[in-house]
């Protein structure tokens, strides 16, 4: 595919212009990065782990009607996916007590919550992304809210699919954040899941250990980030769970 015009480079991927009207193309990097950018390295091959497991949880996703901006994927690292208008929030949602909240309210990481939690962020790089409330949210007209109730109800419905999916392969789902998108179609708006679903976006312990298969490795320096996002993708289905010790391989 012929290289278009870059839109946005992140931390760890690249938006470029589509093929097509109000697409573009998502590349993922093997950058890693944690504390807001603080701690950086390149993990080879993560990026390409990345795109497939987002393709995963997206497509599974649209298939069950919760709308993202996915539509295929291209290659070993780029998917096409649909323009959006971001809302510059991130939603969490919580299962189990761990990072920023234990540490926040003083609940031993691993203490199961009585219900999902969802919190919003403020998506700015320079104030740390703050923790925001739906008061700020309305009140700085970052969004409406209907935007927010509609923004909870999708991030429920994505935490039970991906709650069940990774208890199907032995994995607690124990938080994860996802990212909100407009679309339009004539006067009329909806909101979309965009951005990624994958390890970097998610907390995913094993369910009889307690082994860490998510970011957290590469925060706490807790081995290879990428052995554990392998493992992620062999029990989804997406790597062989054979090897021949020559890295990962993954399933067109």
């Amino acid at each position: 595919m012929a290289r278009r015009r870059m839109v946005y480079e992140g931390k760890a991927k690249i938006l470029y212009e589509g093929p097509e009207p109000d697409t573009m193309v998502q590349y993922f990097k093997d950058d890693a990065t944690a504390f807001n950018a603080e701690k950086k390295d390149v993990i080879e091959g993560k990026g390409a782990l990345n795109n497939r497991l987002s393709e995963h949880f997206m497509s599974g996703l649209n298939t069950i009607g919760v709308p993202t901006h996915f539509i295929k994927r291209l290659n070993m690292r780029e998917q096409l996916i649909r323009t959006c208008e971001m809302i510059p929030l991130e939603v969490v949602v919580r299962n189990v007590a761990a990072g920023t909240m234990s540490t926040r309210l003083g609940i031993e990481e691993g203490t199961p919550l009585p219900r999902p939690i969802i919190e919003f962020y403020l998506k700015d790089d320079a104030l740390s992304d703050p923790i925001v409330s739906e008061e700020h949210i309305i009140a700085f007209s970052w969004a409406s809210q209907q935007d927010v109730d509609d923004m909870i109800a999708l991030a429920l419905r994505v935490n039970d699919f991906m709650s069940g999916m990774m208890l199907g392969v032995g994995i607690r789902l124990v938080d994860f954040k996802i990212e909100i998108g407009r679309v339009f179609d004539g006067d009329f708006q909806r909101l979309i899941v965009a951005d990624e679903i994958s390890p970097d976006s998610c907390r995913l312990w094993d369910v009889e250990t307690g082994e860490k298969l998510d970011k957290d490795v590469f925060r706490r320096d807790l081995g290879s980030l990428a052995d554990a996002y392998t493992e992620v993708a062999k029990r989804l289905g997406i790597l062989p769970k054979g090897g021949n010790g020559t890295g990962p391989k993954l399933v067109h």
